[in-house]
């Protein structure tokens, strides 16, 4: 098996999975973060294998990274633990703040990520992009946008004004009271707005 080396070898990847899976009909496909991103540029270049598509917090497909995301992050692969630990807290802050619970798997998501760092060679990743307003509307499959109100990785409420403006076919929905960790501080909000709209038609219009 060759490395997947460019954006078509991870979305052709995606489709074949898929097929290997054998399955029926339309898809429904939700994607989280960077696989928002990746749910975005299959939609892209597949839209008729598709039903739906839920982009979560994707990153970049609507804005830039922020400067703030970008140098946490940067510090988080200098391989200290502190900076892993600081980086989780800080991008799932809304989670920190539930109790201790929450805090102590914090730390256990931010010592995984550590050791694995530190145990495995990294693959890189492509770097994700922005789409241009004419690309987002180009995707004409219904689509559903949920950020956090406290997301770290763009402003959400920037995100929803501009896929207002360029792509007004696009659904949003801004959730309270969460940023990146939106499907664990607000999992059954973000799972019943999700189910709803699976459950409407699936017509263009039906938007």
């Amino acid at each position: 098996m060759r490395d997947l080396s460019s954006l078509d070898d991870y979305v052709l990847w995606l489709d074949e999975l898929f097929v290997a899976l054998d399955v029926r009909g339309k898809i429904n496909l939700v994607g989280m973060s960077y696989g928002g991103w990746l749910t975005s540029q299959y939609a892209l270049r597949f839209q008729d294998r598709l039903d739906k598509i839920v982009l979560l917090a994707p990153a970049c497909t609507v804005l830039p990274l922020q400067c703030g995301f970008v140098m946490r992050a940067m510090f988080m692969s200098l391989s200290r633990r502190c900076f892993t630990r600081s980086f989780i807290f800080w991008i799932f802050a809304d989670m920190a703040k539930k109790g201790e619970a929450s805090r102590k798997r914090l730390k256990t998501i931010a010592d995984g990520m550590f050791d694995s760092s530190r145990s495995f060679m990294p693959k890189p990743l492509i770097r994700p992009t922005v789409l241009t307003d004419n690309e987002l509307q180009s995707v004409t499959v219904p689509s559903l946008f949920m950020v956090g109100e406290n997301e770290k990785i763009y402003s959400a409420r920037k995100a929803v004004q501009r896929l207002n403006k360029a792509a007004p076919h696009i659904k949003t929905e801004i959730i309270p009271n969460a940023g990146h960790d939106l499907t664990f501080v607000q999992a059954e909000l973000v799972n019943r707005k999700i189910l709803e709209f699976m459950k409407q038609p699936s017509g263009y219009g039906d938007l």
